[in-house]
């Protein structure tokens, strides 16, 4: 069975594409390499001892991918290919709408095309909204995200329902996460942003290891308990693993169509004052910040309600915080450069 992911070089989908090889599936990545690396891909293949088919190609670009449906026999998509910087969005939204709503459409139209019908969408949380209280559970009706990032996450979320209503073949999966930190635990993958890392954790390490001088916290003065923003942070590889259970739950429920939704996460919110000294402690690395003003887009706090998917999936997070900050480091320490050569 091929499974085609998109954006299978970056930072989750990179893990995904192990835990998929884990779990033997064939797996073809697409990824245009704008914020990630072809190296992570051969890491993958070293781990596992198993070989991934890798074409760079846009998600936007229809011509590719009907080249690739066409040379492999692909029978499901995972869908990570997306700008994903909630500050970011604000700053370049059009960049975010062309590439998350538009290369989804192309990519659907394609499956589409292909009579290709199962689809996993790695979504967010953020699809919520500010409307609905938390913890979030998956019956809330979409709400009106903070940001054009968490918009075009919506947006997409919409297009898969109106899509399975059109085609009652249409077998659609939504994953909603929030904070993915941490990396494999052999040190060799991890995430690895080109320029300034957007995300709290890489930048942690960053300071860490001597490549950024401190951290900036962005808000001290949040109704939450010590003023910062709280976030469920979920293990990358329990993160990965579940979007292999996703995969594995349409596999065994062939009479399923629609869509359905999932929250991935651990049901607790941690803020970024707990992040930084969880790390001091789990890695003996002092971490020097200063407080600055928010930012546009971010809400106080919010995690998720897991149990849908610790029922239905059979998956839950396993990994504690402490693991996430020692995952994080070991990768970081080894790879002061992320994939660049040393």
């Amino acid at each position: 069975m091929q499974v085609l992911v998109t954006g299978g070089a970056g930072y989750i989908g990179s893990h995904t594409v192990l835990s998929l090889l884990q779990s033997q599936y064939d797996v073809v990545v697409l990824d245009n390499l704008s914020n990630s690396s072809v190296e992570s891909i051969k890491r993958v293949e070293h781990i596992t001892g198993k070989s991934v088919t890798f074409i760079e190609g846009d998600v936007c670009d229809k011509a590719k991918l009907r080249q690739v449906f066409s040379d492999y026999t692909i029978e499901s998509v995972i869908h990570f290919a997306a700008l994903k910087a909630v500050g970011e969005s604000a700053q370049i939204p059009l960049s975010y709408y062309q590439t998350n709503v538009h290369g989804s459409v192309c990519l659907l139209e394609v499956m589409q095309e292909n009579k290709v019908n199962n689809f996993i969408f790695s979504s967010s949380a953020t699809v919520y909204g500010e409307e609905n209280q938390v913890p979030y559970v998956e019956t809330m009706k979409l709400g009106t995200p903070s940001s054009p990032y968490g918009a075009t996450k919506v947006m997409v979320e919409r297009i898969l329902a109106d899509v399975a209503l059109a085609n009652a073949k249409f077998r659609g999966v939504s994953l909603r996460y929030f904070n993915p930190i941490g990396a494999h635990e052999s040190g060799m993958i991890g995430e690895d942003p080109k320029g300034i890392p957007n995300n709290l954790l890489p930048y942690v390490a960053q300071v860490a290891v001597g490549k950024r001088d401190k951290l900036s916290i962005f808000g001290d003065d949040y109704p939450t308990q010590d003023g910062s923003c709280e976030r469920d942070y979920l293990h990358v590889m329990d993160l990965a693993q579940g979007h292999v259970a996703a995969l594995d739950w349409l596999n065994c429920h062939g009479d399923f169509t629609g869509v359905e939704a999932f929250n991935l996460g651990t049901g607790n919110g941690v803020s970024v004052f707990a992040i930084v000294n969880t790390f001091e402690q789990a890695t003996d690395q002092r971490i020097p910040f200063e407080v600055s003003p928010r930012r546009a887009g971010d809400l106080a706090a919010f995690w998720a309600n897991a149990t849908k998917a610790n029922q239905a999936l059979n998956w839950q997070a396993k990994r504690s915080l402490q693991q996430m900050m020692i995952d994080t480091w070991r990768w970081q320490s080894n790879n002061p450069n992320g994939y660049l050569e040393q």
